[in-house]
């Protein structure tokens, strides 16, 4: 436990020595491989949403986020795919060591009403082997097709448990919003922009870690 500095009788002041306490106190967010342990891309893995449903390559959110942050990301999104789709790809994620995953899948599960138990599952799952090989992962979440949004206490507790950075609901605020949609599920290229924008928010405090060199083998 740190010491706490009531007052000062060695001549620094108090002020001075707060600051030392808070920066011998201060400790990095409790997220698993952070940093990331491999040496490989940033990669995009999901469905419809991250590969950009109707809209060109560079206006996806994984292209416009890339351009925000000053990385390289690949997008692996495929239309139509569900957890249990990402579950079978995940291998393949896996081999190329990923250095950083930005996960979003679900939605589709939704549409076709899958039983939440599977796809959480599915979800939980993919990320255990994302983390065993070394990648950090985002987990991006995505509302159920319901009145009520019966995913986002499942998300939150997934993050939790498996230590992860988690963004809500990725279409908040969106969905409302004819001008940012091109249909009543996929945003158009000025609701990837606003994605895009919102992502960048939650990863730039953390990117001087997420580009440092991997320490592991």
């Amino acid at each position: 436990m740190c010491p706490v500095f009531l007052n000062s009788r060695s001549g620094v002041p108090l002020l001075a020595a707060l600051a030392l306490w808070w920066l011998g106190c201060a400790r990095p967010p409790d997220y698993t491989n952070f940093p990331p342990q491999n040496p490989g891309d940033w990669v995009a893995f999901g469905d419809s949403l991250t590969a950009g449903y109707e809209m060109s390559p560079d206006q996806s959110y994984p292209a416009l986020l890339a351009v925000r942050l000053g990385v390289s990301i690949r997008n692996e999104g495929v239309s139509g795919n569900t957890t249990a789709d990402g579950l079978q790809r995940v291998a393949a994620l896996v081999a190329a060591r990923p250095r950083v995953v930005l996960l979003c899948l679900g939605g589709n599960d939704g549409l076709r009403q899958v039983p939440r138990a599977e796809t959480f599952g599915n979800l939980s799952a993919i990320i255990e082997q994302l983390q065993t090989a070394g990648a950090f992962v985002v987990l991006i979440g995505v509302r159920s097709a319901t009145i009520r949004d019966k995913y986002a206490e499942e998300f939150e507790r997934l993050a939790k448990a498996r230590r992860t950075l988690y963004v809500p609901n990725i279409l908040d605020g969106l969905l409302a919003k004819p001008a940012l949609m091109l249909d009543q599920v996929h945003p158009n290229a000025a609701g990837y922009a606003v994605i895009a924008e919102r992502l960048e928010k939650m990863l730039r405090p953390l990117l001087p870690q997420l580009v440092a060199p991997p320490t592991g083998g």
